[in-house]
């Protein structure tokens, strides 16, 4: 089997899974962020990078372009989003006893390990130093 394979089905994964998110906020708006951004004293328009973080970078990462950073684009944006809303919960179990932010880690380690891994062959792009 082929780890290029392996790599296309983990980017397309990241990529799928963060695009729905990124959709929620097309369909429902950014007010909830930016007024946690205001809360912590940003203004309320760095709201809209969301979108470069939920819908540009999940659409480069299907296509395997500019992967690693699409990759990072997305890392970012889940510490953001673990620092805004979920940092009370870092060191908490759920009601089930899992992590209780298992799943913004969950994504948060899988575009770690897309930049480290890159896009393989499988993509748009040949692999290069960006890719």
């Amino acid at each position: 089997m082929s780890t290029d394979a392996g790599k296309l089905v983990l980017r397309l994964t990241l990529g799928l899974m963060m695009l729905f998110h990124g959709w929620d906020k097309v369909v429902r708006g950014v007010d909830g962020i930016a007024g946690l951004l205001q809360n912590y004293g940003f203004p309320g328009f760095l709201a809209y990078l969301v979108f470069v973080g939920e819908i540009l970078a999940p659409l480069f990462l299907i296509a395997g372009a500019y992967t690693r950073v699409a990759a990072l684009l997305i890392a970012a944006n889940m510490v953001v989003a673990i620092l805004l809303v979920h940092s009370g919960d870092v060191f908490a179990l759920s009601g089930t006893g899992g992590w209780a932010i298992e799943i913004q880690a969950f994504y948060l380690m899988t575009a770690v390990v897309v930049f480290l891994l890159g896009p393989g062959k499988l993509g748009f792009m040949p692999e290069s130093r960006w890719n």
